[in-house]
């Protein structure tokens, strides 16, 4: 993830980056459940779940495969494309969740991997959660992931990018 942060062109991100049914999840913010998860409003269920611990309601509840179907195929084109995509909807859910919740504890996760399809596509999920000190981090090991670049993004990280 690194690499791929270091080679795209990520400044001047904006809400002309953000696809417009994700924009819709930004514009209506954040909410809290019954259990203290910290879920993007838009994204809440009918139905309330039953989840193992706040960890795993906020990432079900918050995580989402980003709209890619309109992008190029061509890995050249795409990659830059698509990561700016998941950047700017990153840094403008955060920026709501912290007017929301007064702190910055929310974290975003992005992580790119290719498709498992004939065309092996890249693809992108984002999710959100908070880190809870009783709990197992999201994703243990971020540094030694292998099958996916993925990158933990917090809003200071944003500041860089907008």
């Amino acid at each position: 993830m690194r690499e791929i942060l270091r080679t795209t062109d990520v400044t001047d991100l904006s809400d002309r980056d953000i696809p417009p049914m994700f924009l819709e999840v930004v514009e209506r913010g954040w909410s809290l459940t019954a259990a203290g998860g910290r879920v993007l409003t838009d994204l809440r269920p009918e139905a309330p779940g039953t989840y193992v611990d706040r960890l795993t309601e906020e990432t079900t509840v918050n995580g989402r495969g980003m709209i890619d179907y309109d992008l190029p195929a061509a890995p050249d084109k795409r990659t830059p494309l698509l990561v700016r995509r998941c950047l700017a909807y990153v840094c403008a859910c955060l920026r709501k969740a912290q007017e929301e919740f007064g702190d910055t504890q929310v974290k975003a996760y992005v992580s790119l991997s290719f498709a498992d399809t004939e065309e092996a596509l890249l693809t992108s999920n984002v999710t959100f959660c908070t880190p809870l000190p009783d709990v197992r981090p999201y994703i243990p090991g971020l540094e030694a992931v292998t099958d996916a670049a993925v990158a933990e993004i917090s809003l200071e990280d944003c500041s860089a990018w907008a």
